[in-house]
C-alpha cells in the first residue's frame, strides 16, 4: 500500500500511486529526477535552474543536449551567446548589446564583433563612411574612404593614369628628403632595385606549378606569378612610421597608412607629425605623371 501525505490518499499499489503524481493537479513530478512540486510553475523553474535538464521555457521544448538547446536559442530567440540570456524580442537583444557590448556592437548594423579592433576597422570602412576621397587624376574619378585607400589604388596599377608602385615609391624617395616616412639606411640598397621589374618565364615551370625562385612559392598559371614577382613581397621594408617609439616598417606606402589610420600606436595624435603626413599624402594625392 502506498500513501500520499500531500492528499491524504491511500492506493492499493505503487503503480495506481505513481498514476495519481501523474494525474493530480497537486502533483508536478520530475521524474528523471525524483522530485515532486506542488505546482507546474516550481516543476518548471527545476527544469530551467537543473543542470540535467536541458529545457527551452519560452517553448516548453526539453533537448538531448546544452548545444542543441543553444542552437535553438539561437535559431529561434533573441538570444545573446556571450551571457547566455535569451529576451522577448529583436529590440531587447538591440539594448542589451548596445549596453553591455558596446565595445564590439555596431548600433547602425546591429552586429557584434569578436574584438574591438574588429569593430573599428568595420566602422572605418565603406559601409559607415562616404568614398569621398577622390582619384585626382584625369580619366579615373574613382572614390575612396581615405588616403590610404586611394594610395592602394594607385600602387595596385589599376588607375586608369598609369600611375603605379614604382611610380609612387619614386615620388616618395624624391620628396621625403628629411626621411620622415623612409629609412634611408634601406633606400640604399632599395634604390637599386627600385626600377628593376622581375618577369617569370615557361622556364619558371618546375614539372608541376610555376615556381618563385625567391621563396619558391608555387603558381598554376605564368600569369600569376608574374603578378607575384611585381607584388611587394620580396620588397624592401623601406616605409617606417615616424613615431620614434614605434618605427614599425613597411614595403608600401599604402601599408604604412593604413597603420597610421588606424591609430594602434597613437602617431596621428603628434600635430608636427600629422601636419608632416598630410603634406606627404596630399602631395602623393597630387602627383602628375
Amino acid at each position: 500500500m502506498a500513501y500520499c501525505s500531500r492528499c491524504d490518499r491511500s492506493f492499493n499499489s505503487r503503480p495506481a500511486y505513481h498514476q495519481h503524481l501523474t494525474d493530480s493537479p497537486n502533483h508536478w513530478e520530475c521524474f528523471r529526477c525524483q522530485q515532486d512540486f506542488d505546482s507546474r510553475l516550481g516543476l518548471k523553474e527545476h527544469y530551467v535552474q537543473s543542470r540535467r535538464h536541458h529545457y527551452c521555457q519560452y517553448c516548453n521544448i526539453h533537448f538531448d543536449d546544452s548545444s542543441e538547446l543553444q542552437d535553438h536559442y539561437e535559431y529561434e530567440h533573441a538570444y545573446c551567446g556571450s551571457c547566455d540570456k535569451v529576451f522577448k524580442n529583436e529590440l531587447g537583444l538591440h539594448e542589451h548589446n548596445r549596453q553591455s557590448h558596446a565595445n564590439v556592437y555596431c548600433v547602425l548594423c546591429k552586429r557584434l564583433f569578436q574584438t574591438p579592433s574588429n569593430l573599428h576597422s568595420h566602422l572605418n570602412s565603406s559601409t559607415h563612411r562616404p568614398k569621398d576621397t577622390i582619384c585626382p587624376f584625369n580619366g579615373c574619378g574613382l572614390g575612396f574612404i581615405n588616403k590610404s585607400a586611394l594610395i592602394l589604388h594607385l600602387e595596385s596599377g589599376s588607375c586608369r593614369s598609369g600611375v603605379n608602385r614604382r611610380v609612387v615609391d619614386n615620388w616618395v624617395r624624391a620628396n621625403d628628403r628629411s626621411n620622415v616616412i623612409t629609412n634611408p639606411a634601406r633606400l640604399i640598397t632599395a634604390g637599386e632595385r627600385a626600377n628593376i621589374k622581375l618577369i617569370a618565364t615557361e622556364q619558371s615551370w618546375n614539372g608541376q606549378a610555376y615556381e618563385c625562385v625567391l621563396c619558391h612559392t608555387q603558381y598554376r598559371a605564368l600569369m600569376d606569378l608574374n603578378r607575384h614577382l611585381d607584388s611587394p613581397r620580396h620588397q624592401e621594408k623601406v616605409y617606417r612610421c615616424p613615431l620614434d617609439t614605434c618605427r614599425k616598417h613597411f614595403v608600401s606606402l599604402s601599408g604604412l597608412c593604413q597603420h597610421i589610420e588606424s591609430e594602434r600606436c597613437g602617431v596621428m595624435k603628434f600635430r608636427a607629425v600629422r601636419d608632416v603626413m598630410d603634406n606627404l599624402l596630399n602631395g602623393v594625392a597630387r602627383m602628375t605623371l
